[in-house]
């Protein structure tokens, strides 16, 4: 028997099992949302992140990443570890699996997704909100594995780098790096929102006064020396102003 399980969101760049092959594709009628929580690993009970999820939509695909596992051992260890980890997730469908050379045909069936019920009864279900306020929750939300921010950096990243962007989770992404004050960096030739410069300017500021309070826990030696220093270069600027004078008159 074979396990294949397909991923869509962290699993795309962090599966953290161990497989034997892996294939990039994508399934069909599901399109990725953020509307999941996570109060266990990238937010708290307090202040939830924001994790993506597969919503039904007739006509939309979801591209991402098919794990192949061998051998029962391996499988058993796998899904164990795929069930303590997607927790929040309480449902685990069968879907088809298709790649870039035949989108007609499935060159897999029968694999795993992790996904979840869109229903209130379901205590992880945020559903759906404005772009806006979405960006604030994961631009403030974190837990013990790390902030949520990250978490859609990384899967921006990861879907660029199997060559298949996900225009939502982009304008997501620099929705929150304006919520940050980041600077964006379009990719290709998309529109983003305007770029914020505010990560530059905070940075000089920061730098600045660092180098202030520096200079003002200066030892008294320090000081003499730094008087020295400025009282030398000072005649130095007087004997070239005063050269340059007498070339002028001349």
């Amino acid at each position: 028997m074979v396990l294949w399980v397909f991923g869509y969101g962290s699993l795309v760049w962090n599966p953290g099992f161990e497989y034997d092959e892996k294939i990039i594709g994508f399934i069909k009628d599901y399109r990725r949302v953020f509307d999941l929580a996570c109060i266990d690993h990238r937010g708290t009970p307090e202040l939830p992140a924001r994790i993506c999820t597969l919503e039904k939509k007739e006509e939309s695909i979801c591209w991402g990443i098919a794990y192949c596992v061998r051998g029962p051992q391996k499988e058993k260890l796998a899904m164990q570890y795929l069930e303590r980890r997607e927790c929040e997730y309480d449902q685990k469908t069968l879907v088809s699996f298709y790649n870039e050379e035949d989108s007609l045909n499935p060159v897999l069936t029968g694999v795993i997704v992790f996904t979840s019920t869109a229903d209130k009864a379901n205590k992880y279900y945020l559903g759906p909100a404005p772009v806006e306020d979405m960006a604030r929750q994961i631009a403030t939300a974190h837990g013990p594995f790390g902030n949520n921010r990250d978490y859609l950096l990384l899967l921006e990243k990861a879907m660029s780098d199997i060559g298949h962007e996900d225009d939502y989770v982009i304008v997501l992404a620099n929705e929150v790096r304006k919520e940050l004050g980041m600077v964006n960096v379009a990719p290709k030739d998309k529109n983003l929102v305007a770029p914020a410069k505010l990560q530059h300017s905070t940075h000089v500021v920061k730098s600045l006064a660092k180098n202030l309070l520096r200079t003002f826990l200066l030892p008294s030696w320090c000081w003499v020396a730094v008087f020295l220093l400025v009282y030398e270069l000072g005649q130095g600027m007087i004997e070239v102003a005063n050269d340059l004078t007498e070339r002028v008159e001349l």
